[in-house]
């Protein structure tokens, strides 16, 4: 980036060498005057008011005029003798902390870079000590024929300074208040707190300049057919001067404001389905869950739905209870008779097993002798 000056940070009895560095740009469209009968460009033409003759550039200086109208030349050389410290130093005069800034004061915005090797240790340090402190420092310095203010703070790893106004450049707001008492409902604060909370923040990124782009894109059509670009349509006449009912106006602020983030929020999540639809349509594979099968008697899942009346619920109790009722009878003849086959399968085996031990037991008996008479 060039730079439109050259100087040096005085930070007590340490000089910083220093290049300013422009830290915006204007993107606005700017437009050129023409004649309206043939589009010729019209220009404007320095004259001098005594002989009447166009003068050059190089052929103009500054002047003072006073109260009567007579103009006192001034040169270069004389405002080079000013004695001013700031006519090629920012000199620093002291640090505050950054809520004591008024916003109103903010003027231009610059970068300050190092302006050779030996500059980059005392440029750190400096950056390094706002850093710490987390303060910003207030410092004058000339420019463009005049002193001004400046505060110095630290953007990333650069040392940024923006142009303050004089304390007596700015306003005093008389007049711009509204007039009279005017008062406020807690409902409409409420409401107002709602809004700003739906609302939310934003990534300052994100945020573009509609207008300039429709200029651009009116521009194109133009420069393409020559032909003028219908607008959408005209804005509502005298929409600022309607009476409205501000508690009407502030719900369906927010309401409007709700409805904008579900859309968003839906949007979201028909993308990310999307994805997942891709995915799965890739090869990629389902496994189907097995679910257990539920045992006799068990209690069915609670379905939610809307109030039933008074007689469905009743029927329903009473269809559940001889649901109930009809289980349990099935489950003890199911016992009973599971008991049974039991019972009868060991006697079988009973009577089976008594003629093998009697044979058992009369063959290990030893027969009795006879006696002689």
């Amino acid at each position: 980036m060039r730079s439109i000056w050259n100087g040096a940070i005085s930070f007590g009895l340490v000089s910083i060498p220093i290049k300013l560095v422009n830290a915006t740009e204007s993107h606005s469209i700017s437009f050129r005057q023409i004649h309206v009968s043939d589009g010729g460009r019209v220009r404007y033409r320095k004259v001098c008011e005594l002989d009447g003759e166009e003068v050059s550039t190089a052929e103009i200086g500054k002047g003072y005029e006073e109260a009567d109208g007579s103009i006192i030349p001034i040169t270069d050389e004389d405002l080079a003798q000013l004695p001013i410290a700031t006519a090629k130093t920012i000199e620093i005069v002291s640090f505050v902390p950054a809520d004591q800034i008024d916003p109103l004061q903010m003027d231009a915005a610059y970068y300050l870079a190092a302006s050779g090797a030996t500059a980059a240790k005392p440029y750190t340090l400096l950056r390094e000590a706002l850093k710490r402190s987390r303060k910003v420092a207030i410092a004058k310095y000339a420019l463009r024929g005049r002193e001004r203010l400046g505060m110095l703070r630290v953007v990333d790893d650069v040392i940024a300074m923006h142009g303050l106004l004089w304390p007596d450049e700015i306003r005093v707001p008389e007049g711009v208040a509204p007039e009279g008492e005017v008062s406020v409902r807690e409902a409409e604060l409420d409401l107002a707190d709602a809004l700003m909370a739906t609302l939310g923040e934003v990534e300052m990124d994100s945020l573009r300049d509609d207008y300039r782009e429709a200029v651009e894109a009116m521009v194109a059509a133009k420069a393409g057919t020559g032909e003028p670009v219908v607008a959408a349509g005209p804005p509502a006449e005298g929409a600022g001067a309607q009476v409205i009912d501000l508690m009407a106006a502030l719900e369906n602020s927010v309401r409007a404001a709700k409805a904008s983030r579900a859309g968003a929020g839906a949007a979201a999540s028909e993308g990310e389905a999307g994805a997942e639809a891709e995915v799965e349509g890739a090869g990629a594979e389902v496994t189907p869950i097995r679910r257990k099968k539920a045992a006799a008697g068990a209690v069915a899942p609670k379905v939610v739905g809307g109030k039933k009346s008074t007689a469905s619920a009743a029927a329903s109790a009473s269809g559940s209870g001889a649901a109930k009722k009809s289980t349990a009878a099935a489950a003890a003849a199911k016992k009973k008779a599971a008991t049974a086959a039991v019972k009868k399968t060991a006697s079988a085996k009973a009577a089976e097993a008594k003629p093998a031990r009697g044979a058992a037991k009369k063959a290990a008996t030893p027969p009795r002798k006879r006696s002689s008479a």
